[in-house]
């Protein structure tokens, strides 16, 4: 048994221990720091900000409308789609009223595949004899040019630059580049977004024309609609594409409006690989068709009426 004196010394050293413990080092244990605050969840292959344009600019020194004058006469082309008994065509599947899929059938619909369906009908007798392949706007070239697709029915814009790659068919729509941004923004025009985020399609004319812009930021992502989806995260301050395009996107987010003057011309053509220019001049006599019998003006009602009267197509030009 230890006696009372000892039993308070071994109280005090253990006394002093246990405080010595708490005190060390003069200061209470820091507290522990949260983690940081992480970043909404994007979009699979945002680049942001984009790669600067190809070195060397825009091609210049063409009328980009000017196309073939159509024919009836087959050549390769034409012959091998005959031949396999279907046409195959690149088409958007999120373009909402362009190219897209019907939530109801899963099939995809919209004014540029009903253009698709109406190339087959002339070149084998049959508007379902069309497979589409789905493309985001980086895939339509290299699928032309490595013969994935006979053409490419997709928002393409007719450029010189894009001339020298693949060929096109007469002009099919005339858009234009402006902006979308959040209602009561304060956004008027893309002189309003120096040091800003403004986002569009990678491989597409608009991300190019942004990227050409002085002070702006370029963000690019697969498909037009993650530009909707950034936007609404506030990762962006707008998106900026073509006005028809623009106008699906507000159709689904009635937050958001289209403002400011057009920044670019947008006409969109139907495009072929560069040798396939039977194919050209074949696509050249269905659009003239659509043109004079009331097939073009028809197709605008159905995707189209939101945006007003039905105004005439675009006037085809031709190069020879």
């Amino acid at each position: 048994m230890w006696s009372s004196a000892r039993r308070r010394g071994v109280a005090s050293v253990l006394t002093a221990a246990l405080l010595g413990v708490a005190g060390c080092g003069g200061t209470a244990p820091p507290p522990v720091a949260a983690p940081p605050r992480e970043q909404a969840p994007r979009p699979v292959g945002v680049q942001d900000p984009a790669p600067p344009p190809p070195a060397g600019g825009r091609a210049g020194g063409c009328d980009p409308r000017a196309s073939l004058r159509p024919t009836t006469v087959d050549g390769p082309a034409v012959a091998r789609i005959r031949a396999r008994g279907r046409l195959v065509a690149g088409v958007s599947q999120n373009a909402y009223q362009l190219g897209f899929r019907d939530p109801d059938t899963g099939e995809l619909t919209g004014f540029e595949v009903d253009l698709a369906r109406e190339i087959a009908a002339d070149l084998l007798g049959g508007r379902d004899k069309v497979q589409f392949v789905a493309l985001s706007a980086a895939e339509r070239i290299p699928s032309l040019t490595a013969g994935r697709v006979d053409v490419v029915v997709r928002t393409m814009t007719m450029t010189c630059q894009d001339w020298q790659q693949v060929a096109f068919s007469t002009e099919y729509y005339s858009a234009a580049q402006r902006l979308l941004v959040p209602s009561g923004s304060g956004i008027d025009g893309i002189d309003d977004l120096a040091g800003r985020k403004v986002c569009a399609a990678a491989g597409s004319t608009s991300i190019r024309n942004i990227a050409e812009h002085p002070g702006v930021i370029p963000v690019a992502v697969a498909e037009v609609i993650d530009c909707l989806v950034l936007l609404q995260q506030h990762q962006i301050a707008a998106v900026s594409t073509s006005d028809v395009l623009l106008v699906g996107l507000a159709a689904q987010d009635p937050t958001t409006v289209i403002v400011g003057p057009p920044l670019q011309p947008q006409p969109y053509g139907v495009a072929t690989a560069p040798d396939a220019l039977d194919l050209v001049r074949f696509v050249n006599g269905v659009l003239h068709r659509t043109r004079e019998d009331g097939t073009w003006r028809a197709l605008h009602r159905r995707w189209f009426a939101s945006l007003g009267p039905t105004p005439a197509p675009p006037s085809p030009r031709y190069r020879d």
